[in-house]
């Protein structure tokens, strides 16, 4: 590694603006053990270690000496696009050992040839507007090698008609399909089985493991090892796929193929008509029942007795919600005995039969409601509705189907740790003892302590008081004028955001933006161009934004970012570990919320030269005994209660800590 990696090494006779780090050193020798002895490993790579590199030279070592493939999967598809775009090419230049590189993303980035082919005569488009996107898509997949609606750059990013038209998994015909071969997904795998190394993102990934065994099958290749970036989302993204999910968009889906199926029989096509009309009829009286109440979100618990529940004789009856899902359930269950009694079994009538015994089954999973490993939930987005199972706990199942299973694995973020600990992901993600893992914090290259200060104003009301919303409008304000603009303002919730923009923007000189006033990758390019720019934002900017240089000088946050403790699976995994004889608050809810801060911090220092005052305006940092958690966490760095002297960091070296 150090031949590599060291001051004289490859890397820096290749890149003119490297510098060398300890810490990537070292976590690119651990990486390597790790494949090397073929344990599993956890590192925590803080911002400036160089953890892309440090993991990307031991994987191509390993493909090489093993003869197999190495999944890298990635946090979000624009790393994953970072790693096949800038950091592969670039160690396909400088490694004397040559290795073939590949990326797979989720069936829904593609787009599907039959599909375009059929909607040229189908109705899909919204307007006059989307004729013109459409048209313009169909001639970019007849030209496309990759099929990747990212290459779709200067479309918009929600494009009505692009679900009628992409490749997921249930409307897919497989091999029977008339345009299998030069089908994007058949030649996404082609490149797949022939790479060393093959990028996907966390989704896909579990979306693949939760197949695996299963009827259909894999989609990834099979592979000896794998490298999670960013592994503080496993827990939530394994959750996602490890559980059941129905939505009113599959009905919409479906009942949209059933019409456009091609039926020569008249008394066929009259019987499907009708059973697809009872469907539409008793989906809407369904999804109806679940249009009241919803926090912000839009996610809430479905309770038991919501569908069925036992009277004072004992006896099982129906409930409003269970006699429309009986409705909608007898109706499907029609339209699957008209499919099978088709004379003409073509790919189209078979795909269809499978998708309505398959929502049916997930369906009835989540209506029964009664296995008590998993947490039952609803949830609006947009006009959609989705009912959902997730799993509560999903170390057992990582255990099985993957640390058990994969020779190495290994997990790496900038925040995986909780006051220097590993416990939280571990117990998270049952990942076993030391015997079969190991654990590193790799150092990171920026000096905290001379490029950040930590400011927490002395005279904060308590965040749930009446009063704290004026008192963080008079602190934003303050701390804005102070580093002139050039500033995250990251919020716990989309109504504490637009609270903030609306009341700060209109009393300062600075441009202010809001999340969701445009895309986020347009509001990031905004940011970096307006000079003096403000940020108003949630969750979503929290992490995998980079923002370097003195555009982004400060990063303020409202609240301490605890969970939303009313968010169903929160509240079942809360629930779990008080159960289990724990503390809910301290191991479950303190961590996660350490984690989720040290991301935010993550956004102010990009670079070795960056500076930057982070301010945190939740006063129980200070005053209460958990606060030390959080302060035990964060990089070593100045904290100060006065405005003043934080503003030092812009002006001088020395700051009076408190």
């Amino acid at each position: 590694m150090e031949e590599i990696f060291g001051r004289n090494g490859l890397i820096a006779r290749a890149h003119p603006e490297y510098e060398y780090r300890h810490g990537q050193v070292e976590m690119a020798e651990a990486v390597l053990r790790a494949f090397d002895e073929r344990r599993h490993l956890i590192v925590e790579a803080g911002t400036g270690t160089g953890k892309t590199l440090a993991y990307l030279v031991p994987a191509v070592a390993a493909a090489a000496a093993r003869g197999t493939r190495v999944v890298i999967s990635t946090g979000t598809k624009n790393l994953q696009e970072q790693l096949m775009e800038k950091d592969i090419p670039f160690l396909q230049k400088i490694l004397p050992r040559k290795f073939t590189a590949a990326a797979m993303k989720g069936r829904s980035n593609y787009a599907c040839l039959q599909r375009i082919k059929k909607a040229e005569t189908s109705p899909v488009l919204d307007g006059l507007e989307d004729v013109d996107y459409f048209d313009e898509v169909s001639r970019w997949a007849r030209e496309s090698q990759t099929g990747d609606r990212a290459e779709l750059s200067e479309l918009p990013e929600n494009l009505s008609f692009w679900r009628h038209i992409d490749a997921r998994t249930e409307i897919c015909l497989g091999q029977k399909c008339p345009n299998f071969d030069p089908c994007f997904i058949t030649r996404m795998r082609n490149r797949a089985m022939d790479a060393d190394i093959i990028i996907v993102n966390h989704h896909l990934f579990f979306a693949d493991l939760a197949l695996r065994g299963g009827e259909y099958g894999q989609v990834i290749p099979d592979y000896g090892a794998v490298v999670f970036d960013e592994a503080h989302l496993i827990e939530d993204v394994a959750a996602e796929y490890f559980g059941s999910q129905v939505s009113s968009y599959q009905i919409e889906d479906l009942l949209r193929d059933l019409q456009m199926l091609p039926v020569t029989k008249a008394e066929a096509n009259r019987e499907l008509n009708r059973s697809a009309s009872r469907v539409a009829r008793f989906a809407e009286n369904f999804w109806m029942g679940f249009r009241d109440g919803g926090n912000e979100e839009g996610r809430r618990a479905i309770p038991p007795g919501t569908f069925a529940r036992r009277n004072r004789h004992g006896e099982v009856e129906a409930m409003a919600l269970g006699e429309s899902y009986l409705s909608l359930d007898g109706a499907l269950n029609r339209v699957e005995t008209t499919l099978d009694a088709l004379t003409d079994q073509s790919p189209e009538v078979e795909t269809l039969v499978r998708r309505v015994r398959e929502f049916r089954f997930n369906l009835e999973f989540i209506v029964a409601g009664d296995d008590g490993r998993y947490v039952y939930w609803t949830e609006g987005r947009g006009r959609g509705r989705f009912l959902r199972a997730s799993p509560i706990e999903v170390g057992s199942l990582l255990q099985d189907k993957l640390f058990e299973r994969v020779e190495t694995v290994v997990m790496t973020s900038a925040t995986l740790t909780s006051a220097g600990s590993f416990s939280f992901i571990r117990d998270r993600l049952g990942i076993a003892g030391e015997e079969a893992s190991d654990e590193l914090i790799a150092a990171s290259g920026y000096d905290y302590e001379n490029q950040a200060t930590l400011y927490l104003p002395a005279r904060m009301p308590d965040p749930r008081s009446p009063q704290w919303t004026d008192a963080a409008v008079d602190e934003i304000v303050a701390i804005l004028n102070v580093t002139q603009g050039r500033a995250f303002v990251l919020s716990t919730s989309t109504g504490g955001m637009k609270s903030l923009y609306e009341r700060v923007s209109s009393l300062v000189d600075y441009p202010c933006f809001v999340q969701g006033s445009a895309s986020k990758a347009a509001l990031l390019e905004k940011f970096r161009r307006t000079p003096n720019a403000v940020l108003f934002a949630t969750s979503s900017f929290w992490q995998g934004v980079d923002v370097r240089g003195a555009q982004l000088s400060c990063v303020i946050i409202d609240k301490l970012p605890f969970a939303v403790p009313s968010d169903p699976v929160v509240a079942a995994r809360q629930k779990f570990v008080d159960d289990a004889g724990g503390s809910s608050f301290y191991e479950y809810s303190v961590p996660q919320a350490t984690i989720v801060l040290k991301q935010g911090l993550g956004r102010l220092i990009r670079s070795a030269t960056d500076r930057g005052l982070l301010a945190v305006l939740d006063p129980r940092l200070r005053t209460k005994a958990y606060g030390r958690l959080f302060l035990e966490s964060l990089p070593k760095m100045r904290i100060t209660t006065k405005l003043e002297e934080a503003a030092q960091i812009f002006t001088a070296n020395e700051v009076t800590v408190v």
